[in-house]
């Protein structure tokens, strides 16, 4: 194994001067940034958590990588959390004037501190801090509190030619060359992430399902001396491969069937959930743990409820769900509960031209905080959401007006079709618990309501739809 090569970093991205010449152009560039998650708030202010020179702000062109925290407002609900503010990571190209070709990406001019006279813009749609980044993991350099590990097993050529992914994500991503892809966490949070770590797990285990990571990017803070910071992931890119989305509604528009591949998906599912087991410590959930579960998804309905008052007729009955839960676990039922995706939905699944299904995004629903997003759950958790994400496809499209004769009973043969794969591959069909499928279920689709009502109102009839279903009584 190659020894990892130490850069040490220069002075003037350390200067005083350096967020306060940066902090009117964030003000401006951050909130509209697609990954920013306090949209709606005003920024209040900057806090450095750490800086460092990529490429020295005295050559033709400097790189500079940021861990910034944006402090804002509390909204009413929220109390005050563990951090004061958000923490973003930050990859600013300098350059004295910028390419017409990059004229998309400029975030501003400084006037003022060490960046004063320079212009300052975002370094993923430039080539040459793309391949920076590359040679670094290739290299495992260490250049100031970054830190580049790689798989050494996996070869990782020095001419790949990258490119900036640009469709809407929650973190930023570059392609190298069709080969890799490198996924850069935006929202940072000190610890384990899952997106690194259950993909290390499954490599392990020899599970094909879910690409091995040949790279990644930490940061070992001076100030935090616990875990590393995980910053970015490398991973082999599935050229050809469809995202699961996209296939669906195309299938769907064309009034295909898209029960096989739905079975096959369900089956990807339960090998995925298998390895997860044998990597890591499973758990049992008994009364005690069942009791909290219920009563966090109680409280979700009860605060859904306030924000959107249509869900009002519906509570009863959506409530019932999480009650049938609670007796079953206070008649002594007991359930397993390992580690799991936690975010599931057919976005975060890719189809291979061959028709073989891999599974992305291991990070979990970044809203959460990181210590929840890693406890063990039950497998229904990632079962429900893509059965929501199947009636989600079908309801979307005929909200539309185009939907074929055949979508009313798309979602239906697309969600048995993937329980019965599951079963095939996992042993257990999701089915037989119907309970627990149903409460976590419930549960996706009253946080689908709040979240339509508050962002995309004309979807609000995609869940409420839904709503209505889940909300009757179940049949004796």
């Amino acid at each position: 194994m190659s020894e990892a090569v130490t850069r040490s970093t220069h002075s003037a991205s350390t200067s005083p001067g350096l967020l306060a010449s940066l902090d009117p152009l964030l003000r401006e560039w951050l909130p509209r940034q697609r990954w920013f998650a306090g949209k709606g708030r005003p920024v209040t202010g900057f806090s450095l958590v750490s800086v460092t020179e990529v490429l020295p702000l005295n050559s033709r062109l400097g790189l500079l990588h940021l861990l910034v925290r944006a402090h804002q407002p509390l909204v009413p609900t929220q109390s005050a959390p563990a951090h004061p503010a958000d923490c973003y990571q930050l990859l600013l190209g300098v350059r004295e004037t910028l390419p017409p070709h990059l004229a998309p990406a400029l975030i501003g001019h400084p006037t003022q501190g060490p960046l004063a006279g320079l212009t300052v813009y975002e370094a993923l749609h430039d080539p040459r801090p793309a391949d920076v980044l590359l040679e670094a993991l290739r290299e495992r350099a260490h250049i100031g509190e970054l830190r580049f590990e790689r798989d050494m097993a996996q070869e990782i050529r020095g001419d790949l030619v990258p490119r900036l992914v640009t469709a809407e994500q929650s973190n930023s991503s570059l392609v190298y060359g069709d080969t890799f892809i490198l996924k850069l966490l935006r929202r940072i949070v000190p610890g384990i992430n899952p997106d690194l770590e259950l993909p290390l797990a499954l490599a392990r285990e020899g599970c094909a399902r879910v690409p091995a990571p040949a790279g990644w990017v930490l940061a070992d803070l001076a100030d935090d001396p616990g875990d590393p910071y995980v910053l970015g992931v490398l991973q082999p890119f599935l050229q050809g491969a469809s995202d699961g989305w996209d296939l669906a509604l195309r299938e769907l528009a064309k009034g295909e069937d898209f029960s096989g591949a739905a079975r096959a998906l369900g089956r990807a599912t339960a090998e995925v959930h298998t390895a997860l087991a044998r990597a890591l410590p499973e758990v049992t959930m008994g009364r005690a743990q069942m009791e909290l579960l219920v009563e966090g998804m109680t409280e979700r309905l009860t605060a859904a409820v306030q924000t959107v008052p249509s869900l009002l007729p519906y509570a009863p009955g959506l409530r019932s769900a999480f009650d049938a839960l609670a007796d079953l676990a206070s008649e002594g039922q007991t359930w397993t509960a390992q580690r799991i995706h936690g975010d599931l939905h057919l976005g975060q699944c890719l189809r291979s031209p061959s028709g073989s299904w891999s599974l992305i995004d291991f990070e979990g629903e970044p809203s959460k905080p990181l210590a929840e997003r890693r406890l063990p759950q039950p497998t229904a958790r990632d079962v429900a959401g893509m059965l929501r994400s199947f009636d989600y496809a079908a309801h979307s499209l005929r909200a539309g007006a185009t939907a074929p004769s055949a979508v009313p009973g798309w979602a239906d043969a697309c969600r048995a079709a993937y329980c019965s794969g599951y079963a095939e591959a996992g042993g257990r069909d999701p089915r037989t618990d119907p309970v627990l499928l149903r409460a976590y279920e419930t549960d996706k689709a009253i946080y689908e309501v709040v979240y339509e009502a508050r962002h995309r109102p004309d979807w609000l009839p995609v869940p409420m739809a839904a709503v209505r279903r889940l909300a009757l009584p179940e049949p004796s």
